[in-house]
C-alpha cells in the first residue's frame, strides 16, 4: 500500500507515543483566514504512531515547526486511497478540531469532511 505522493508536499517526522520515531505526509494550503495543515497517513512506510493517534501532539509539533498558531489552522486528517480492495483504505479527509487546551476534559471532534469540501480546499 504505497501512498501516492500527489497527497502531499512533504514527510514530516515527528515524535509519536512514547517518543517512537513517526512519518506523515504533511501538505500546508491557504485558506479562506485560516491555514488548512493536512496529514496524511502513510501506512507502512510510517515506522510509528498513526496521525490519528498522535493527534494533538502532532499537530503541537507541525505548528511548532511551520511557525504557526494551533488555534488559528484547519487541521485535517487524510486517510488516502490506496486502490486497495478494503474499503477501509478509500480516501477520507476528516476536519479534527481538539479541546482549548491539553489538560482540557474532552476528546477531540472528527468531522468528515464531503467532496465538494475537499475539492473546494484544493482548488
Amino acid at each position: 500500500m504505497k501512498v501516492p505522493e500527489n497527497y502531499y508536499d512533504e514527510i514530516f517526522e515527528f515524535n509519536g507515543q512514547w517518543d517512537i520515531a513517526s512519518k506523515c505526509g504533511l501538505k500546508l494550503l491557504d485558506g479562506k483566514g485560516r491555514k488548512a495543515v493536512i496529514v496524511t497517513e502513510l501506512y507502512q512506510d510510517n515506522p510509528g504512531t498513526s496521525v490519528t493517534y498522535a493527534g494533538y501532539s502532532l499537530a503541537r509539533q507541525i505548528c511548532e515547526c511551520k511557525g504557526l498558531q494551533l488555534n488559528q489552522i484547519r487541521y485535517i486528517e487524510c486517510n488516502p486511497d490506496t486502490q486497495s480492495k478494503l474499503s477501509f483504505y478509500d480516501e477520507e479527509y476528516f476536519e479534527v478540531t481538539f479541546p482549548e487546551t491539553e489538560g482540557a476534559s474532552g476528546r477531540p471532534q472528527y468531522r468528515r469532511l464531503p467532496d465538494e469540501e475537499v475539492n473546494a480546499m484544493f482548488t
